[in-house]
């Protein structure tokens, strides 16, 4: 005889956290989303160009002003329960997302992406994204409705990602190892060198890739990859699907600029994996513990800020004695392409 909390627990709290989205809501934000974005590439990002600290401050600034703007809104109009929702899903995203930005140096750094094409390879790649992610929510939403055991899966998944995060050696990452980079240069004919901003050219009546398409593919192949992860971590604050929507594409619009704003100094926060590690070690044991204690979500916030503010404290305070420097976007050496992470810090670390 199965333990009743098993199934009962889990479906009360998704019952009792109801979806605030309609169609007009999904419609409206989507196309706030969308104007945003073309914004971006029409207006501010026409031709291209480096991005730098100040211009990647500015957007940042810009992005998070506008998820604090829509959490205010919906504090406002849907209580405090939905507003805290969404601002520790925010959180928690957000914070996962720093992972992205090292594997993103690394690949830039490998195919020796020119500095003032990386915003468009961001661009089309988080546009990408937004879509993908958009399934994985409301894949994520209908296993949790008709599965209310899956919540106790996530959670565990979680917990094993968080300690896999914790022992993974970043030296070992090679772009060129992946499967996606192999299977994309045995079937897609490319071209040796890249041609401007462009993802085809023609050549003698075919057309060709050129390598910032495959840097594209492998950048919409790994988010992806992380979607899986935060995904996942946002259910374990709410079973909402709208918060878990608006709270994740949020974070994933300020990523661009997120990560020309930290590139340079990722190196000084070598500690914050262990963070983040942390962080879904600890969203994963409250999804196991649903049917046996909910954790209320401001004591997440609370933990999760703590935790994060913890390890970059730890970063500062304890800093790497080798200087693990990965080149900043807007100085990119070509003659580096094809060296893994580890060689890339063993030549920087080298020259310091």
């Amino acid at each position: 005889m199965s333990a009743p909390w098993l199934v009962s627990l889990p479906q009360e709290a998704l019952a009792a956290s109801a979806s605030i989205g309609s169609f007009w809501l999904y419609a409206g934000f989507t196309g706030l989303v969308l104007a945003m974005l073309a914004l971006d590439l029409g207006v501010f990002h026409r031709k291209a160009h480096v991005v730098g600290f100040k211009e990647a401050l500015g957007w940042s600034v810009v992005w998070v002003a506008l998820a604090l703007l829509f959490n205010a809104w919906l504090w406002a109009t849907y209580g405090g329960q939905r507003g805290l929702e969404f601002l520790t899903g925010y959180l928690i995203e957000k914070s996962l997302a720093v992972d992205n930005i090292f594997v993103f140096l690394v690949v830039f750094s490998y195919f020796a992406v020119p500095a003032q094409y990386q915003h468009r390879v961001l661009f089309w790649g988080i546009l990408g994204a937004l879509v993908m992610r958009g399934v994985f929510i409301w894949l994520g939403a209908e296993l949790l409705t008709r599965f209310h055991w899956m919540i106790y899966v996530f959670g565990g998944f979680l917990v094993l990602t968080g300690i896999k995060l914790a022992l993974r050696n970043d030296e070992q990452m090679d772009p060129g190892r992946n499967p996606v980079v192999r299977l994309f240069r045995k079937w897609v004919p490319t071209t040796r060198r890249y041609h401007r901003d462009r993802f085809w050219v023609r050549r003698r009546g075919l057309w060709l890739a050129t390598p910032l398409l495959l840097v594209l593919v492998l950048v919409e192949f790994t988010d992806v990859v992380f979607a899986v992860d935060s995904i996942p971590a946002i259910f374990a604050v709410t079973s909402d699907p709208f918060i878990v929507f608006t709270s994740n594409i949020f974070a994933i619009l300020g990523l661009r600029s997120m990560y020309f704003l930290l590139a340079g100094v990722m190196h000084r926060f070598h500690l914050l994996k262990f963070g983040l590690a942390m962080v879904l070690v600890f969203v994963g044991t409250k999804m196991c513990l649903m049917g046996v204690y909910k954790i209320p979500t401001a004591l997440s916030l609370g933990v999760v800020a703590a935790i994060l503010a913890g390890s970059v404290v730890a970063s500062l305070v304890w800093p790497k004695r080798t200087a693990e420097v990965l080149p900043h976007p807007g100085a990119p050496e070509p003659g580096r392409a094809g060296k893994s992470a580890g060689a890339l810090r063993a030549e920087m670390a080298g020259r310091g």
